[in-house]
């Protein structure tokens, strides 16, 4: 590799979930702290990064497929520089520099604090690899925040010892690890300073966050929030996302008791049969997962529930996946993600007999689809009629539109005199499946 002139622009590319929207950000902040700006739209980046997700079947090939979009039909000047950061990098590390000769670096989730300086290599014509995992190292030296929303990310939690064995996580992420109290006070503190209004507390498991308070007293999750609900500043928390196993009584109060933990609860359940369960490896059974449900409703009885599928988990029976559409029926879900089963290489489900064919997870996935569109439609209709704040977040297409999401994470639409930022009395007066209309009543200066 030969030696280049330094990026001066960059962009960075995120797949996959929010905890990689919140990475993505983070890199950016230290590309920018580098003297490197985002490249404009529609402009060719000096400098790209390509913020990978592993969950998915075929992801990394979709990564060398970006890869050769980058450079196809450009000589080694004019191609960028290019970084695959993410789970795709931890899970391939080297091999992604064997088959890309044109990536210039490859870093794992847990080691992008040291882009920067893999930067510096690439600009002298050294290639590098950091797959390295140091337990919450990296937070302590990434710089301020710099892009702040409205709505906001705070990752307080990563890594996941649950070992599910469909999911390559632990292996992309590592162990379990909660970032320190007092580090998530003053992160928070300086979002909300610099104009957000409400933070999603994010994690691979996110209720399983433990930490000592300013007192020493040693605090869960439900803790976590009180503290930051505090802050007079901040409107509105949310989190996400969680497993059924660590969803504890305090937790659960929280939403009856702190008015600004917003009435939204994703509690992933995968499947409604017991044996599926027990074979994910999930600690959960139907039953249990339903009478989980039933106690944080009773807390909060306005609670939208929210909740992730997999269909056609090897050896899954058609009577097995009926007992999930029972589970959907009677939760009736507000929202919901739902996708085929894909092996993940290394997992314990990838070697397992009897893969369900492409086929009938095909069928399954239609018709489990149809049902959670028709409870999501269901609950937007509901809705109509129901005056409540909404934050607002960015303008519409239309003139005069703004976009925003309501206390139960809807998308709303509305025209009238607001800024973004603003919490707005609105009268829902129309549902979709995906989003509302709304009517303006009065605009609160956040």
């Amino acid at each position: 590799m030969q030696k280049t002139a330094p990026p001066k622009t960059y962009r960075v590319k995120s797949f996959g979930c929010q905890m990689n929207v919140y990475d993505g950000e983070r890199m950016a902040e230290m590309l920018a702290e580098k003297g490197i700006t985002e490249a404009l739209e529609g402009e060719d980046a000096d400098l790209v990064v390509l913020n990978t997700c592993h969950i998915r079947e075929k992801a990394a090939e979709k990564v060398y497929s970006d890869i050769g979009r980058l450079t196809k039909g450009k000589t080694q000047k004019k191609a960028p520089m290019i970084a695959v950061a993410g789970c795709v990098a931890q899970a391939e590390g080297e091999e992604i520099m064997e088959r890309a000769p044109a990536v210039s670096m490859v870093v794992g989730p847990q080691a992008y604090h040291r882009l920067p300086g893999m930067i510096d290599n690439a600009v002298n014509g050294v290639r590098s690899t950091d797959t390295d995992m140091p337990a919450d190292a990296k937070f302590a030296e990434l710089p301020s925040r710099r892009k702040v929303s409205p709505g906001s990310f705070l990752t307080i939690q990563e890594g996941c010892d649950k070992f599910c064995t469909y999911c390559v996580v632990p292996y992309t992420r590592g162990a379990e690890i909660s970032r320190p109290y007092s580090a998530l006070v003053d992160e928070a503190k300086k979002l909300v300073e610099a104009g957000a209004k409400e933070i999603t507390l994010l994690g691979q498991n996110v209720s399983a966050w433990t930490g000592e308070d300013e007192a020493g007293r040693k605090i869960g999750m439900a803790g976590l929030i009180r503290a930051l609900a505090k802050d007079p500043d901040l409107k509105r928390i949310r989190y996400t996302t969680s497993h059924p196993a660590d969803m504890d009584d305090e937790l659960i109060d929280t939403h009856g008791e702190i008015e600004k933990l917003m009435p939204y609860l994703h509690l992933p359940v995968q499947s409604g049969n017991d044996r599926v369960l027990k074979a994910m490896n999930r600690s959960h059974t139907a039953e249990s997962y339903l009478k989980l449900l039933e106690r944080f409703r009773a807390a909060r009885p306005d609670l939208a529930l929210s909740g992730d599928f997999i269909v056609g988990f090897p050896g899954e029976t058609d009577a097995e996946f009926e007992d999930t559409l029972k589970i959907v029926d009677e939760v009736r879900y507000a929202q919901a993600y739902s996708f085929k089963y894909s092996p993940r290489p290394g997992t314990p489900a990838a070697t397992m007999d009897d893969q369900v064919p492409l086929e009938v997870m095909d069928e399954r996935l239609q018709r489990l689809q149809a049902s959670l569109r028709r409870d999501q439609q269901a609950f937007n209709d509901a809705s109509v009629g129901k005056t409540c704040e909404v934050l607002v977040e960015r303008k519409g297409k239309l003139d005069g539109q703004w976009l925003g999401k309501s206390p139960w994470l809807q998308s709303v639409h509305f025209t009238g005199d607001v800024q973004i930022g603003d919490l707005a009395q609105v009268e829902l007066i129309q549902a979709g499946q995906q989003s509302l209309g709304g009517r303006l009543l009065e605009t609160v200066l956040a």
